[in-house]
């Protein structure tokens, strides 16, 4: 058997160690160092860029927290003008504006929830002899007191308010007409009990009131 000839076998290239690809990679990446290492914001380099770029961020969270406290504190002061704006310097129970707010409010949810509420209006008898006899500061010891009343036999769910001069208002939370025109009638007669000491000479005050219970769907008119 003959063995035919066999063709020279061509002669093969050494392997370059990295394809031409992987040269061009190295050459832009090393194209991008010296583009990277030349660049510069504003005149500054790099190399100096970044603490410039930290000190800047530290000033920025130090006045966002500085601005952070004040609209704290704005927001204390705006909460504690909003209270006096509501409340009666004298008595330290809601003014009229406080109360015709809370008024709103617990119409609101009457009305949402089908639950009863009623307002009592309070107007006291014999005051004004009080004032005229004793002296401003014997008026405002019975008004003082009269708040507290009304305060302290009342519940947290109820409001109570001064609406001006010697009237005062009562708001009762979940309470039907039967329901307030007894509560009335309990804070009328706390009141009347209630006497005080004048130059020796002992004064009661008494209370008459109204009541009115929310009708769902009623609006409610703030001067009457």
């Amino acid at each position: 058997m003959k063995i035919g000839e066999t063709k020279p076998v061509r002669d093969t290239q050494p392997v370059r160690s990295g394809s031409s690809r992987t040269q061009k990679t190295e050459k832009s990446t090393a194209q991008g160092r010296v583009i990277s290492d030349n660049t510069s914001i504003m005149g500054i380099p790099e190399t100096e860029l970044t603490p410039k770029v930290r000190d800047a961020i530290m000033t920025l969270m130090q006045e966002l927290d500085r601005f952070r406290q004040e609209l704290d504190v704005a927001r204390k002061r705006i909460a504690h003008l909003e209270t006096i704006a509501d409340q009666d310097t004298l008595t330290g129970i809601l003014n009229r504006r406080g109360f015709i707010g809370a008024m709103n409010r617990i119409k609101s949810y009457a009305d949402r929830y089908d639950a009863p509420a009623s307002l009592v209006y309070f107007d006291l008898n014999k005051f004004k002899p009080v004032n005229d006899l004793y002296g401003h500061a014997a008026g405002d010891e019975v008004l003082r007191r009269i708040a507290e009343l009304l305060s302290q036999n009342t519940r947290d769910s109820d409001v109570v308010g001064r609406l001006g001069g010697d009237e005062f208002g009562v708001i009762l939370a979940n309470s039907d007409l039967p329901t307030a025109e007894a509560k009335a009638k309990q804070l009328a007669d706390a009141i009347s009990a209630e006497s005080y000491n004048f130059d020796g000479k002992t004064e009661h005050v008494h209370a008459a009131f109204g009541v009115y219970t929310f009708v769902k769907g009623e609006g409610l008119d703030e001067d009457d």
